[in-house]
C-alpha cells in the first residue's frame, strides 16, 4: 500500500500543489509557536519535552488515527496515508522558484534571477555572477529537494513497513521544521520576550541530525546509483575526509554536506564555497515549506571539484532527482509487491 500512497500523493501535488500559507501548515506553524511559549524554561530537559510534545505527539495522533482507519475499513486508511503525504511531501512546494530562475537564466536575464534567488533564500544576491548563481540554486534545490521528497519517502516507507501508517512522514517533516524555526525564534525574537532559549534550539538540532541522519546518506547513495557513481563516492569520501565524525560540525551541517558531495561528484560540478549574507525575513524560516540550505550556516567552506557551475547543470540536477524517485518508486513497488506475495 505504501507504494500506491506515494504515487497518488505525488500525481495529486503534481496536478494540484498546496498554496503557500496554506491553514494546514499555517496549524503546523501554531503548534510549534505553542510548545515553544508554554514549555520552553530554558533548561535541557524543558527543550527536550518541548521538542517530544512538537514532533512526536503529532507524528504519534496520525499512527491512532491510521489505526483507527484501518480497523473501520482500509480504504479510509490509505486515503489517510495519501492526505498525510499530500501535506508533506512534494516537489510543488519549493520547485517553482527553481523553474523561474532557470528560465530567466535561459533568458539572459540575470538581474530577475538574482532578485528570484534573494525572494526564495531571503539573501543578498545582488553582486553574484551567474556561476555563482547556478551554484547557490543548486545546492538549495537539491537540499530542498531531499527534505521534501527522499527524507519523506525514507521514514514514511519505514514505519509504514513496521504498521505505524504515515506517522514516519510527519516525524520526518515536523523535525526538520521544528529545528528551523525555534532556530529562526531564537535570533529574531529574543527582544520580545518570545524566543527560544538555547536548550530548545539545540534540542530541536540534535534530534534533527539524528533523525536526518540515514535519510541523508541514503538520499546521497541514491544520487550515486542514478548519476556518476564513482565520482559520488569519491566526492562523498573526500568530504568525509575533510570533515570526519571529530571535526567541530554539526551533525546536521555535516548530512547537509554530504549530500551537496554527492551531487557535486554525480553530476560533475563544483559545490561549495562562500555562504550568501542572509537578510533576515520571517517569511522564510516561519514557513512549513521553506527546506534547506540556511544562508547564515554555511555547509562547506571548501569548494568540490567538478566543473564551473553552467545553466546546463541545472537540467543535470533536475534529471538526477527525477531518477532518484523513480528509482525510490521501484524498491517501494517491490517492496509492495514482496509484502502482497508474502
Amino acid at each position: 500500500m505504501s507504494f500506491f500512497a506515494v504515487l497518488f500523493a505525488l500525481i495529486i501535488e503534481q496536478a494540484r500543489p498546496l498554496a503557500r500559507g496554506n491553514w494546514i501548515h499555517a496549524g503546523f506553524r501554531g503548534w510549534a509557536r505553542w510548545t515553544n511559549r508554554s514549555l520552553d524554561a530554558g533548561k535541557p530537559h524543558h527543550g527536550w519535552i518541548a521538542w517530544v510534545v512538537a514532533v512526536i505527539v503529532p507524528a504519534l495522533v496520525t499512527m491512532l488515527i491510521h489505526w483507527l482507519l484501518w480497523s473501520i475499513n482500509i480504504v479510509l486508511a490509505f486515503a489517510w496515508s495519501v492526505a498525510i503525504l499530500y501535506v508533506t511531501l512534494g516537489f510543488r512546494q519549493f520547485s517553482h522558484y527553481f523553474t523561474d530562475i532557470r528560465d530567466a537564466l535561459d533568458d539572459g536575464d540575470e538581474t530577475t534571477a538574482r532578485e528570484l534567488l534573494a525572494q526564495w533564500r531571503q539573501v543578498d544576491a545582488s553582486e553574484l555572477p551567474r556561476s555563482e548563481i547556478v551554484r547557490h540554486v543548486i545546492e538549495y534545490s537539491v537540499l530542498a529537494a531531499h527534505r521534501h521528497v527522499f527524507g519523506v519517502l525514507g521514514w514514511f516507507s519505514v514505519l509504514a513497513a513496521l504498521g505505524l501508517g504515515p506517522a514516519g512522514a510527519v516525524l520526518y517533516r515536523m523535525s526538520e521544521f521544528v529545528s528551523r524555526y525555534w532556530a529562526y525564534k531564537r535570533k529574531t525574537a529574543a527582544a520580545a520576550g518570545e524566543g527560544a532559549s538555547m536548550a530548545l534550539q539545540l534540542a530541536a538540532s540534535r534530534a534533527w541530525g539524528v533523525i536526518d541522519f540515514v535519510p541523508a546518506r541514503v538520499t546521497s547513495l541514491g544520487f550515486a546509483v542514478v548519476g556518476s557513481f564513482e565520482d559520488a563516492i569519491d566526492a562523498w569520501r573526500n568530504y568525509t575526509q575533510r570533515f570526519p565524525a571529530n571535526a567541530p560540525v554539526a551533525a546536521e551541517n555535516r548530512n547537509d554536506g554530504i549530500i551537496l558531495a554527492a551531487t557535486s561528484g554525480a553530476v560533475n560540478v563544483r559545490l561549495g564555497g562562500e555562504a550568501l549574507k542572509t537578510t533576515f525575513s520571517p517569511n522564510t524560516s516561519q514557513s512549513f515549506q521553506a527546506g534547506g540550505l540556511d544562508a547564515e550556516d554555511s555547509i562547506a567552506t571548501e569548494a568540490t571539484p567538478g566543473r564551473e557551475p553552467e545553466v546546463a547543470h541545472l537540467r543535470s540536477i533536475v534529471g538526477l532527482v527525477w531518477r532518484s524517485v523513480v528509482l525510490w518508486m521501484v524498491l517501494l513497488a517491490l517492496l509492495t509487491l514482496a509484502r502482497l506475495l508474502g
